[in-house]
């Protein structure tokens, strides 16, 4: 499967096993979305399980609150992540704090789906990476897979969770293998890459990391695309580098973090959104103070740009291999 046939599998199962789960937002029911990921799915289940919405994120994502603290298990799309700042207060000041506001009476099982990052074009207003602006806020998970097996899986605990998921979905990954160029023909993806994503009903635990290639010599902390930019790197340099997976941006396995730079002794940080106050700085002052005695070079960084989103620019603006190669040259000279 593709990412986007695992997403829209795993919302079909759960929308097939729980007559609660619902799924809405803008374009999603007769058009599919406009990535269509969500095709089909009010053909099967009809226009009171899978329907549209105004273009209103605030009522889209203030709807959901109500129908989860009243018992039903809303999955929602903002059609890009970038769309999400008008319903910023419902998703800060309600669903983040229901249950403690409520001392435990009310949750808010929801789940807002956000397609994100570039690789489309689309400038400032369709392409930003907004993930450090959700870990910030207590109450929120915020969640990027970087492969469909993932995806589904991810999105189905997602869907069960009783606290609201911010699920974001990179674009580049929509559609298919990517080895972490674009100016380069897609590679095959290697079977731990994409697996046989199941038919049926499977999760992916919340809060956990993965080793998607495991080193000797230094660990790369990435997640979403940036994962198969990273190991593009890691191939292009021949440096035996780990690989961590984040999977669950927040809550963070700390223990599968510690665990790798304790081991390597050196330590890469790649994302794509932009340098300051991304979510990177809270990964390196994390590592600085489990592995300091462990660290054989600085902490390296490698984002995006602190600009507004260029359009031309854009596979410039997000890391690349060559630039993830350089930084992991010197974590290995330090």
């Amino acid at each position: 499967m593709t990412m986007i046939q695992a997403l829209r599998s795993a919302m079909d199962v759960m929308m097939g096993r729980d007559p609660r789960v619902v799924v809405f937002g803008q374009d999603v029911g007769y058009f599919g979305g406009v990535f269509r990921v969500t095709e089909g799915l009010q053909k099967k289940y009809g226009s009171s399980r899978c329907f549209d919405a105004p273009i209103s994120e605030g009522g889209i994502v203030g709807a959901a609150v109500g129908m989860a603290a009243y018992g039903l298990r809303p999955v929602v799309e903002i059609q890009f992540a970038d769309y999400f700042y008008p319903a910023s207060d419902q998703i800060v000041s309600e669903a983040a704090r229901l249950r403690y506001r409520s001392a435990g009476d009310f949750t808010a099982p929801l789940t807002i789906r956000m397609p994100c990052g570039g690789g489309i074009y689309g400038g400032q207003t369709h392409s930003q990476s907004p993930e450090a602006l959700f870990t910030h806020v207590c109450g929120l998970r915020t969640v990027m897979p970087s492969n469909p097996y993932d995806a589904k899986g991810l999105l189905i605990a997602a869907i069960e969770c009783e606290d609201p998921v911010i699920f974001l979905e990179p674009k580049r990954l929509y559609n298919g293998p990517f080895d972490g160029h674009h100016d380069r023909p897609v590679v095959p993806w290697s079977q731990h890459a994409m697996g046989r994503v199941p038919e049926g009903h499977y999760t992916v635990p919340l809060e956990k990391a993965a080793v998607f290639r495991p080193g000797q010599a230094l660990t790369v902390l990435t997640y979403g695309t940036m994962v198969w930019v990273a190991e593009a790197a890691a191939r292009e340099t021949g440096i035996d580098a780990e690989i961590i997976d984040l999977r669950s941006i927040w809550p963070l396995d700390l223990e599968a973090i510690v665990t790798s730079v304790k081991k390597t002794g050196r330590c890469v940080v790649v994302h794509e959104a932009t340098r300051t106050s991304g979510f990177g700085a809270e990964l390196a002052a994390l590592v600085q103070e489990h592995c300091f005695y462990h660290l054989e070079a600085p902490i390296a960084r490698v984002t995006g740009w602190d600009t507004p989103y260029p359009h031309a620019q854009e596979w410039n603006y997000f890391p690349g291999p060559d630039r993830v190669g350089r930084a992991m040259r010197q974590a290995m000279e330090g």
